[in-house]
C-alpha cells in the first residue's frame, strides 16, 4: 500500500507536487470514481488509477539520459529572467524528463535526467558517488584535506551559496575520495567525489577556507560517465549502464 500522489509519482512523469495538484483539481479516478484526497491509500494489485483520462500502472519501464551540461545553463523547467535553461537545449522529446539533482547555473558537466520520478527521487536521495574536477583560486590546504577525510559541520554556511539560499548552516560528510592535480598559489585543480548533492555543496566546503571555485564540472555519477560527450549534447544510457543502474535500484 502507498499514498496516492507518492503512486502517481512514482509511476508516471508527475511530481509529488503536481500529483497533489492533479489530485486536487479533480482529474485523477480512482475504481471509476474522482479522489481528491491525496493521503488515499493505493493497493497496487487491485485499485485502477487513472489522471486526465490515462491509466497509471506500476512499470519498470523507463528511461534515463546523460547531459552534458554547459556552463550559463539553469535546470529548471524556466526562468522568470528569461535566462538560457538545459529544456532550450534538450530536444522536444525530453522536455517531460526530470532532472536528478542540480548543476547551478556557473556548473558543467553530467547531468542525468529520466522519465520516472521515482528513479530520479531514488538518485538524488541516495549516497551514489559523484566524481567533480574543480579548480580554485588558491592553494589546497591541510586543513581542506582533513575536513574532506573527516566531514566538517558549519553553522553558517553562506558563504559560496546563492544569495538567496535559505540554507544557513549545513552538515558535510567525509569525502569518498580526492586526488590533487595541482596546487600552486593563484590556483589548484584536483578532482573530489562525494556522496551527497546537496545545495552548492562543493562551493560551500571550499569557500569556508577562503577558496572560490573558479570551475566545477561533473564527470561521473556512480557508474556512468561523461565520456566524449560534447557539451550541450545528450545520450541514452548504454546496456551497461543500464544493467549497472538496475542492480543499484535492487538495493535501493
Amino acid at each position: 500500500m502507498m499514498r496516492l500522489n507518492k503512486y502517481i509519482a512514482h509511476y508516471s512523469t508527475y511530481s509529488r507536487r503536481s500529483a497533489d495538484k492533479a489530485i486536487q483539481d479533480g482529474f485523477v479516478r480512482m475504481n471509476d470514481v474522482v479522489e481528491t484526497n491525496p493521503a488515499t491509500q493505493v493497493d497496487e494489485n487491485i485499485d485502477s488509477i487513472f489522471v486526465s483520462g490515462k491509466k497509471v500502472s506500476p512499470s519498470e519501464k523507463y528511461t534515463v539520459i546523460v547531459y552534458n551540461k554547459p556552463k550559463g545553463e539553469l535546470v529548471t523547467k524556466s526562468d522568470p529572467r528569461g535566462r538560457k535553461t538545459i529544456y532550450d537545449s534538450l530536444s522536444n522529446e525530453f522536455k517531460h524528463f526530470i532532472p536528478v539533482g542540480r548543476l547551478d547555473y556557473a556548473s558543467e558537466g553530467l547531468l542525468l535526467l529520466t522519465d520516472a520520478s521515482r528513479i530520479a527521487t531514488t538518485l538524488m536521495t541516495s549516497n551514489i558517488e559523484r566524481v567533480y574536477k574543480l579548480k580554485i583560486k588558491g592553494e589546497v590546504t591541510d586543513p581542506m584535506l582533513k575536513a574532506m577525510e573527516t566531514g566538517l559541520e558549519l553553522e553558517d554556511a553562506m558563504a559560496g551559496a546563492h544569495k538567496l539560499s535559505n540554507q544557513t548552516s549545513m552538515s558535510f560528510a567525509p569525502f569518498l575520495g580526492c586526488e590533487v592535480l595541482k596546487s600552486a598559489h593563484n590556483y589548484s585543480t584536483l578532482k573530489v567525489a562525494i556522496g551527497e548533492g546537496k545545495n552548492r555543496e562543493l562551493r560551500r566546503f571550499f569557500a569556508h577556507f577562503g577558496a572560490e571555485v573558479a570551475d566545477l564540472k561533473r564527470i561521473s555519477f556512480g557508474q556512468i560517465s561523461l565520456n566524449n560527450l560534447p557539451d550541450g549534447k545528450s545520450r541514452f544510457l548504454n546496456k551497461t549502464e543500464y544493467r549497472d543502474l538496475r542492480d543499484f535500484l535492487k538495493h535501493n
